[in-house]
């Protein structure tokens, strides 16, 4: 059975870091786009980053651009999101997802996803 796996959330001030890891069992990331998404209260899942690994690609939101960085440990098949600068709208549920996605940001096209972490960050 494919799992996937979030570590690394917790709680930052504003302009703090955080780096979160996706490891997944049973799913070699060679064939999938990886990506990061988010649920903030009350607001709908994002899109936030995703690193496709069949065009070795990456993409970012608008939102995070030039301050999170994606990349992807092959020795431990784990796909990082480091968040630097974090601000308010970074509070939320931060899901990894896996699929053989054309379009980053379209969560539909992913077929496996973590059970989301919960990243704080305080003013």
């Amino acid at each position: 059975e494919v799992q996937l796996v979030e570590t690394g959330g917790g709680s930052v001030q504003a302009g703090g870091s955080l780096r979160l890891s996706c490891a997944a069992s049973e799913l070699s990331f060679d064939d999938y786009a990886i990506a990061w998404f988010r649920q903030a209260p009350g607001k709908e899942r994002e899109a936030v980053s995703c690193f496709d690994n069949m065009d070795q690609e990456t993409y970012y939101s608008d939102s995070v651009k030039g301050r999170f960085t994606i990349s992807r440990n092959r020795a431990k098949n784990t796909v990082n999101l480091q968040m630097d600068s974090l601000n308010d709208e970074g509070t939320a549920i931060y899901y990894c997802a896996a699929g053989t996605a054309v379009y980053w940001a379209d969560e539909g096209e992913y077929d496996y996803w973590g059970q989301g972490i919960q990243v704080s960050v305080s003013s």
